[in-house]
């Protein structure tokens, strides 16, 4: 028998859940704040939640270990019987999907977020722009290697503090 809190839904309850597991790559970010979590649903009997996950980009060497990851919490958790995450591209994930207090996180942990812009024209996004340092908040910033350790990761260099720092490129 699968129980509930008191005055919570068991969607209530993923999404709780979901908020405390740390991002594989980067642990100071809940895979909720990276925005990942596409979608939550359970069945009214509690027999199956179903979790869409969207990974950054298709070859993300993160997806198997973020579905183990909801997995056992939420099995921990005993929200459902079964636990079914689909990893999805149906809806792809974008840096715009990263929250605010996910912006902050890693701003805090040394990575510069991805900048916000309006821009629908890919042709725009050729250059990446002028980062803000993580560190001392400088623009005097200079672009390293446009390709960091990951595809959705540039590495920038702070003349002012003189630091060396990751910025999540806009996808």
């Amino acid at each position: 028998m699968v129980s509930v809190a008191a005055g919570q839904t068991r969607e209530q309850r993923i999404w709780g859940a979901l908020a405390e597991i740390p991002d594989p790559e980067i642990p100071a970010i809940s895979l909720v704040e990276l925005g990942v979590i596409g979608e939550v649903r359970v069945d009214d009997a509690g027999r199956l939640a179903h979790i869409q996950l969207l990974p950054t980009f298709i070859g993300c060497p993160a997806i198997d270990v973020m579905r183990r990851q909801i997995t056992e919490r939420l099995t921990e958790l005993e929200v459902a019987e079964r636990i079914e995450v689909e990893v999805s591209f149906a809806m792809p994930w974008t840096s715009e999907r990263i929250s605010p207090s996910g912006r902050e996180r890693l701003r805090l942990s040394g990575f510069a977020p991805p900048v916000m812009t309006d821009i629908q024209d890919l042709e725009e996004l050729a250059v990446l722009p002028i980062a803000e340092c993580p560190f001392c908040g400088s623009r005097s910033t200079t672009l390293d290697n446009p390709f960091g350790p990951t595809l959705c990761r540039a590495i920038y260099h702070c003349t002012s503090c003189r630091q060396p720092f990751e910025q999540f490129k806009r996808i």
